[in-house]
């Protein structure tokens, strides 16, 4: 899996999904227009949350941190005046109880250590701040990206899809969450929806190499990789359609 790759090509893959999504979790998060919080984005990826928590606190209320130095880069270029640094959610480079609000979007399924991570989050957040995060429904049938896993594994039976990744399904995160010792855990479900002019804009930034699915195709020869894009042409709707992707969120507060 790769995650080190353009900026642009990240928000072509995922960031059709990953930006309507961050303005729901910041809304379950309690982040408010004109607040006095500061906030942490973590795993900010090419900044789409990070953009939501400087438009409702002002960029001098916000933080963010990437293990990806495109992304580093990308962000601090989206969103000037943020303080954006390059590290690992398992090793977060702040100090104790420095933020209000700690967001973590799309990320805590590909820690090493998620729930050493989350506890990283606790840390940095002062005692009763909200630390929230949310995580693509991989483990059912309504992540955005279920008809490219479902076809795949209907060409490879073995093809390594997210399913088995942490916080996945349904429960996952309240039980990662009360590891790391959060308190007060509530769990939702965050729906978003997504307009594609055709099967082609869709299909294309799966062949931009980013993350497992993109790094699955990239490793097929080019009669899987054909295989791979008829199944899936097979399974979707001719013309434009509209792809409703469900995410596990959940919040929980530090100690």
């Amino acid at each position: 899996m790769s995650f080190d790759v353009p900026a642009e090509a990240y928000t072509a893959f995922m960031g059709r999904f990953s930006e309507p999504l961050a303005p729901i979790l910041a809304d379950l998060a309690g982040v408010t227009p004109g607040s006095t919080a500061v906030a942490l984005d973590v795993g900010c990826g090419a900044g789409a949350m990070t953009q939501v928590l400087v438009a409702r606190l002002g960029a001098g209320r916000v933080a963010a941190v990437d293990p990806s130095a495109p992304f580093v880069d990308a962000t601090r270029q989206r969103v000037p005046g943020v303080d954006v640094r390059l590290g690992r959610a398992e090793d977060l480079p702040f100090g104790d109880a420095a933020f209000d609000l700690v967001l973590a979007q799309l990320v805590v399924h590909f820690l090493a250590d998620p729930v050493r991570g989350i506890a990283e989050m606790a840390r940095v957040t002062r005692p009763g701040g909200v630390v929230a995060a949310a995580v693509w429904d991989h483990g059912g049938a309504h992540s955005p990206l279920a008809a490219f896993w479902t076809a795949a594994l209907e060409l490879r039976p073995d093809a390594p899809d997210e399913s088995g990744l942490p916080g996945v399904r349904e429960g996952q995160l309240r039980d990662l969450f009360t590891r790391a010792g959060l308190v007060g855990c509530a769990s939702s479900a965050l729906t978003v929806e997504v307009r594609h002019a055709s099967f082609e804009a869709w299909w294309e930034p799966f062949t931009l190499g980013v993350g497992p699915a993109g790094a699955y195709l990239a490793s097929l020869d080019a009669y899987g990789r054909e295989r791979l894009h008829d199944l899936c042409r097979a399974r979707l709707p001719a013309g434009a359609f509209t792809t409703r992707a469900v995410a596990w969120a959940e919040t929980g507060h530090a100690r």
